[in-house]
C-alpha cells in the first residue's frame, strides 16, 4: 500500500526555471545576453534569493545559462530538452529515487574527490554552511541540501551528472517532499544535524582526494536515508 505524501503546489523553483527558461527560448534573453541581478528578479517574481539561486543552478545544469564569478549570469542558449521526469508523490518514489541515486551519487562522489577544484570545494562548503544555518533557525534546509549535492555532481566535471541532477531537482531531497509538515522539535533538530555529519563526511573525503572513502560516505548516506524512508512506510501501513 503506497501512502501519498501531502500534495504541495508546484514549487516556486519549477516555476522560476520555466518563467526564465521561457524568455530564453522566445528570445526575449539572447544567447549571450546578461540576466538582470539577483534582487532584480527576486523583486520581480517575488521570490527569496535561495529560490533564484536554485533557479540558475538547475538552468546552469541543463546548459542554459552560465555564471561568471564577479562579472554575472549569462544566457548560452536554450540547452538539452528532455522529457525525463521524476514524480516523488508517495513514500515508494522516493525510496525508488533514493535507490537511482545510490547508483549515481556513489560513482559522482569518487569522481568528485579524484577532480574537485579549489573553487568546487568552496561552493559545497558553502551549501553545508547554509544547512547549518536553516537547522539553527528551525527550517529543514533541503534547498542547501540539494544545492550541496549538486555541486558535488559539478565538481565530476561530467556535465552529465550535474544535468540529471538538475532534472531531478530538489525533490530528490526525501524531507522535501514529505518532512516540511513536521514541527520543529528537538528530535528532529538531532535528526538533522545527523544527516548534515553525513554530508560533512563526504566533503571531508572529497578535500583530501579520497575517491574510495568518498564513495563509501556518499552510500552510507544515502543508504541511511532510504532505510528512514523504509521504516517511514512500514509504520504508514501498519497505520493503515
Amino acid at each position: 500500500m503506497q501512502t501519498p505524501a501531502v500534495r504541495r503546489p508546484r514549487s516556486l523553483t519549477a516555476d522560476l526555471v520555466q518563467a526564465l527558461g521561457d524568455r530564453v527560448r522566445d528570445g526575449r534573453w539572447p544567447a549571450g545576453s546578461k540576466l538582470p541581478t539577483e534582487g532584480a528578479i527576486m523583486a520581480e517574481f517575488g521570490v527569496s534569493r535561495t529560490v533564484v539561486r536554485e533557479a540558475i543552478s538547475r538552468l546552469q545544469a541543463a546548459n542554459v545559462l552560465e555564471t561568471r564569478h564577479g562579472i554575472g549570469t549569462f544566457v548560452l542558449g536554450q540547452g538539452e530538452a528532455t522529457t525525463f521526469r521524476i514524480d516523488t508523490a508517495t513514500l515508494q518514489d522516493v525510496i525508488g529515487v533514493l535507490e537511482l541515486r545510490i547508483g549515481m551519487e556513489t560513482e559522482g562522489a569518487a569522481l568528485a574527490a579524484m577532480r574537485r577544484t579549489a573553487e568546487n570545494l568552496v561552493a559545497m562548503r558553502a551549501a553545508l554552511e547554509a544547512i547549518g544555518s536553516a537547522i539553527r533557525d528551525g527550517r529543514d534546509g533541503a534547498g542547501a541540501d540539494f544545492q550541496f549535492h549538486l555541486e558535488i555532481a559539478r565538481a565530476t566535471r561530467n556535465p552529465h551528472f550535474a544535468q540529471l541532477m538538475a532534472t531531478l531537482g530538489g525533490s530528490m531531497i526525501p524531507r522535501a517532499r514529505l518532512d516540511r509538515t513536521q514541527p520543529a522539535t528537538a528530535e528532529r533538530e538531532a535528526y538533522l544535524r545527523r544527516v548534515n555529519a553525513e554530508h560533512e563526511n563526504i566533503l571531508q573525503a572529497i578535500e583530501r582526494q579520497d575517491a574510495e572513502g568518498a564513495r563509501a560516505a556518499m552510500r552510507t548516506h544515502l543508504a541511511n536515508s532510504k532505510e528512514r524512508r523504509q521504516r517511514a512506510a512500514a509504520q504508514a501501513v501498519r497505520r493503515g
